[in-house]
């Protein structure tokens, strides 16, 4: 380890400082760039001791567990409270341009659709037993070092609020000390909670969290691997007017006013129309409000999402028919022949993108194309792939889902010809 004092020069794809040292550039989390810094180094990362110049950038951050000074430690939950809203909000947008860059897609990128605090409705914790209690926090970043939270202002504070409750549920349910997750949604009717990666319980541990839930306010759900241990009330998610009771740890958007503008943005491209595919479609994020205006088919893999989807549509009314189709589309991509019936096509696959299911709809006749992606370069290639097949990108939206870290969701769309 060697300190020394360096200058950043720019802002990484991650989120962390640079500077460029003569064998390749270094990165150093919590800086901005500007800022004259000295650091301890550790081959290509470094470490902040102190400033000797700070940016205009720089703002102090909203919570006590941010950052390399914070006396609650570094949670590894956020990355960027560093940082100045203006520029922040810059940096994002970059992440996207740089993408479509990359890709030589030459099309304006619109203003970010920022963010605000206490708006997450799904978090993901980290967990563990110790002899003492339960700790519920984040990972601190490149570790797998729990940093136990007290705060968390990114999260839904009915989330906050509920940690406690959190630590008996995890208390009564885990009994080693070995890791484990927890990822809470807030539901219409309370708490859904999914605990993740400890040993099947034992009868004892199961009447335990029972009880434990039974004991406490706000809890809708608790399951373990997947398995229900106790529901005092189904959870619920509102989509726009529909009722939708999520599967345990189910995906969702992990914001309700980023789903909202991607909804918007899609509904506003396809306009009217009478036949729409959903491709990757969960539990019905855009199927059930698409189904508004046009007849959907809905495809999706994941065998307890889509049966989530279809319920919520068959007790609803005023929607038009939804059609429902389990299927891997990386395996199985729709064909153009298949695609043919369709008006518009709206997917949002995970990060690694819905290449085959590109190339598939680069040959179709579809009129009308949204694409929906948290990762800006798998993005990039799939609309690259469309381009090449006749499509022309009308409009490309980053949306700030992920308040003060380096991910960002975006909305593309798209017209044949």
């Amino acid at each position: 380890m060697s300190a020394e004092t360096v200058t950043i020069d720019a802002l990484g794809a991650q989120g962390d400082g640079i500077f460029h040292a003569s064998n390749g550039p270094v990165y150093v989390p919590f800086s901005l760039p500007g800022e004259t810094l000295a650091i301890a180094r550790v081959k290509d990362h470094g470490t902040i001791l102190s400033y000797s110049e700070t940016s205009p950038d720089r703002i102090a951050p909203a919570c006590r567990h941010f950052g390399p000074d914070g006396k609650g430690g570094s949670c590894g939950g956020c990355s960027l409270q560093h940082m100045a809203k203006p520029a922040y909000n810059a940096f994002k947008r970059s992440l996207v341009v740089a993408a479509l860059k990359s890709k030589g897609i030459d099309i304006p990128v619109g203003d970010l659709v920022e963010a605000k605090p206490g708006e997450r409705r799904r978090v993901v914790f980290a967990a563990r037993r110790t002899e003492k209690e339960v700790l519920i926090g984040f990972n601190q970043a490149e570790s797998h070092h729990i940093v136990p939270i007290e705060e968390c202002p990114i999260s839904a504070p009915g989330i906050v609020a509920s940690l406690d409750a959190l630590k008996k549920i995890g208390g009564a349910a885990a009994t080693t000390a070995e890791p484990f997750r927890m990822t809470v949604i807030e539901t219409l009717s309370g708490l859904d909670v999914a605990i993740e990666g400890i040993k099947a319980l034992a009868d004892t541990e199961r009447r335990a969290v029972t009880e434990t839930v039974l004991a406490l306010r706000g809890i809708s759900r608790v399951s373990v691997n997947g398995e229900i241990l106790i529901e005092p009330r189904k959870p619920l998610i509102d989509m726009s007017g529909v009722a939708v009771a999520p599967p345990p740890g189910a995906f969702t958007q992990a914001t309700a006013a980023a789903e909202e503008a991607m909804v918007r943005l899609t509904l506003a491209h396809i306009g009217k129309v009478k036949r729409t595919a959903d491709l990757f479609a969960g539990i019905g994020t855009f199927a059930l409000r698409l189904a508004r205006v046009a007849q959907v088919h809905a495809v999706e893999s994941d065998e307890k999402a889509i049966r989530a989807l279809d319920h919520a549509a068959r007790n609803t009314q005023g929607l038009k028919p939804i059609s429902v189709e389990r299927r891997d589309l990386f395996r199985r991509p729709l064909m153009a022949s298949e695609l043919k019936t369709f008006d518009a096509v709206v997917f949002d696959p995970p990060r690694a993108g819905a290449e085959e299911q590109c190339k598939e709809l680069a040959r179709s006749v579809v009129k009308k194309i949204v694409a929906v992606s948290c990762n800006p370069l798998s993005l990039a290639r799939d609309l690259a792939i469309l381009q090449a097949g006749g499509y022309r990108v009308t409009s490309v939206t980053p949306i700030d889902q992920f308040l003060w870290t380096s991910h960002v969701e975006v909305v593309a769309t798209l017209t044949k010809g």
